[in-house]
């Protein structure tokens, strides 16, 4: 006798068609008579499994098939089967695979919601690892010996010395784009000579301090977000604590002094690079002798003008530098964590730049050095 599964088709006295399954329906001998099955023409009305002497799930997943497809009543189930019956009934493909979308004024309110309260953990977030780095800075003067200054060297490098040629050749883009366009609206008014005014000004005052913060942010930033978080996520970060290293101290610190010095430095040098390249847009297009238009820089460009951009510098460099850092510790998980935590460490950076950029605008012309 065949021990696997089978089933016969049979018609009773009052008319009513029967399929019968017979045997063990088993993952293990369904497939044996799957295909025989699913080539059944006649149609049945009831499926009988007095007589199946074993069911599994996919026993319990064929009879609901066959039931579903021809419209049959599935009788005689053992009380397991009945169980497997019922845990099995509308799981077939034509089941809802998504849940219903709610009406847009619920998914709205529950949207901003949800994001209200990540910008509030977020928040919080930031000024508990500010206060981290307070804490750790309090123990660095405490106890000096401690403090990384190879690390610091080797940021202030990576920082400051190797962005040296990028940010030197967009700041003499800048300026010539200053220049040249600011010539052309001038020109309207005979007042060309004024373009020394526009290229200082707007130089040492706003564009060469931003678009090096800008500049900073998605090369040094992005560099400290990345680097931390393969450390968070390849467990070093976590090695350190185990060993009595701070992180704080010897990741973050380094990486927010060597940021925000240099940002000053980085700035003025930008600042200069774009008057330069004014300069030399004023000797070739405007007839301004090269070193004419330098020195009359000293003469249209109020000192506090210089002292606006010094100031805003550090401010820009701790803020690039708190995000990178800040985002890179936050990694967890994977690396598309890593990823994710670089590009939020970018676009936080840029955004609280312009943002602060504004406010010091505001300030500035407040106190009367506008």
């Amino acid at each position: 006798m065949d021990d696997g599964a089978q089933f016969s088709l049979e018609s009773n006295d009052k008319g009513t068609a029967r399929l019968s399954l017979v045997g063990p329906y088993l993952v293990s001998t369904v497939g044996e008579i799957d295909q025989d099955l699913d080539r059944l023409d006649e149609s049945f009305d009831e499926i009988d499994l007095s007589q199946v002497s074993e069911i599994d799930t996919v026993g319990a997943w064929v009879a609901c098939k066959l039931a579903s497809e021809h419209d049959a009543k599935i009788v005689g189930a053992s009380e397991r089967a009945r169980r497997l019956l019922d845990a099995i009934q509308g799981m077939g493909e034509d089941a809802e695979l998504t849940a219903p979308r709610e009406p847009f004024w619920i998914r709205v309110p529950q949207a901003m919601g949800v994001k209200v309260g990540n910008a509030w953990q977020g928040i919080l977030g930031v000024l508990g690892f500010l206060g981290s780095i307070l804490v750790a800075f309090a123990s660095l003067i405490r106890h000096p010996r401690r403090f990384r200054v190879k690390a610091l060297v080797h940021q202030l490098e990576l920082v400051g010395v190797s962005a040296l040629p990028i940010i030197g050749l967009m700041s003499f883009l800048i300026g010539i784009v200053i220049a040249q366009q600011g010539a052309v609206q001038l020109a309207q008014f005979g007042a060309e000579t004024l373009t020394i005014n526009l290229v200082g000004r707007i130089t040492l005052r706003e564009l060469g301090v931003l678009m090096t913060a800008i500049m900073v942010a998605g090369r040094s930033g992005s560099a400290f977000a990345a680097q931390i978080g393969t450390m968070k996520l390849t467990e070093e970060v976590d090695a350190m604590r185990t060993i009595g290293i701070s992180p704080i101290e010897a990741l973050v610190i380094p990486r927010i002094l060597a940021c925000t010095f240099m940002m000053i430095l980085l700035g003025f040098y930008s600042s200069v690079i774009a008057i330069i390249g004014g300069a030399v847009v004023g000797d070739l297009m405007l007839g301004i002798p090269f070193w004419t238009f330098l020195e009359r820089i000293k003469d249209v460009v109020p000192t506090y003008d210089l002292w606006v951009g010094l100031v805003k510098a550090p401010v820009f460099g701790l803020i690039v530098a708190l995000a990178g850092c800040y985002h890179g510790m936050q990694v967890q998980g994977n690396s598309e964590e890593v990823g994710l935590r670089t590009t939020l460490a970018v676009v936080s950076a840029i955004f609280a730049v312009i943002v602060l950029d504004a406010f010091f605008a505001v300030f500035f012309t407040e106190i009367g050095w506008g």
